[in-house]
């Protein structure tokens, strides 16, 4: 299928690896031009030469998405480079776990700058390039907390919500701009921060990670993790012409763990 979005140019943050890394490479692979920012370079170069091994361009920035200067930074040299903006893939790590008991107002705010204003800061900045052009494609990358929140991420179950709240507003709001607004919630997916995760619930009942990692498994209805490109595979479809009429969604990506019927 042509998802009729070659030579458009997209920014996907902390692009550096896991999540990010896949879809900037899924976009490449419809001949999408990426615009790529993570705090790792190194890394951020790998990824960057998986994109042009797709045939698309990379432009690498080093940034980090707490930073709002930066984030701004990032928006104009991606416009000023490709001489558009299409697509946003709004992406961060997620904030550390613990219990309410466990974190203290600091790691509340930080959390707020990591998983919500992070967002609103890249949207804010992409708007006037998509509102010039008459169309726009935004996804934001969730987490199953959502909907469900998960035992022992208060900071996670607490903050992304406000993601979708957010996306859900924008989506009425843009509608007339031709700017679509929707949301991937991410279930358990092999990448870091799975992994870290899984290491601190096998120090915590003193199992080995790879058990850990089966117990989460026989949690599944799929009975195994998620990898990164099956659900970059969604962003890329989300970004489509084909994806026009979808806006204000947002649609897990989740193995079927969610039990919720909405």
């Amino acid at each position: 299928m042509d998802f009729g979005i070659k030579g458009q140019a997209a920014i996907v943050a902390a692009a550096s690896k896991g999540l990010g890394r896949a879809c900037a490479a899924a976009l490449a692979a419809e001949g999408v031009n990426v615009t790529i920012f993570a705090r790792d370079l190194n890394a951020l170069n790998e990824t960057a030469a998986a994109v042009r091994a797709a045939g698309a361009q990379a432009l690498v920035i080093q940034a980090d998405v707490t930073r709002p200067d930066q984030i701004r930074q990032v928006v104009e040299r991606a416009a000023s480079e490709f001489g558009r903006l299409d697509i946003l893939v709004c992406n961060a790590g997620g904030p550390p776990p613990g219990k309410f008991d466990d974190v203290n107002e600091e790691q509340w705010e930080q959390a707020f700058q990591l998983n919500l204003m992070s967002a609103v800061r890249l949207i804010h900045a992409a708007l006037p390039h998509m509102r010039r052009q008459g169309s726009g494609r935004i996804i934001n990358l969730v987490s199953t907390s959502v909907r469900e929140p998960i035992e022992g991420l208060i900071l996670s179950n607490s903050i992304r919500s406000g993601v979708i709240g957010l996306a859900k507003t924008l989506s009425q709001e843009l509608g007339p701009d031709h700017i679509t607004v929707n949301n991937i919630i991410t279930g358990s997916i092999m990448t870091d921060r799975q992994r870290a995760l899984r290491e601190r619930t096998a120090q915590q009942l003193g199992i080995s990670v790879e058990e850990a990692i089966q117990r989460v498994e026989k949690t599944i209805p799929l009975r195994r993790l998620g990898e990164p490109e099956e659900l970059a595979a969604l962003v890329a479809f989300l970004a489509s012409r084909q994806a026009a009429y979808i806006t204000g969604t947002s649609i897990p990506v989740d193995g079927g763990i969610l039990k919720g019927i909405w």
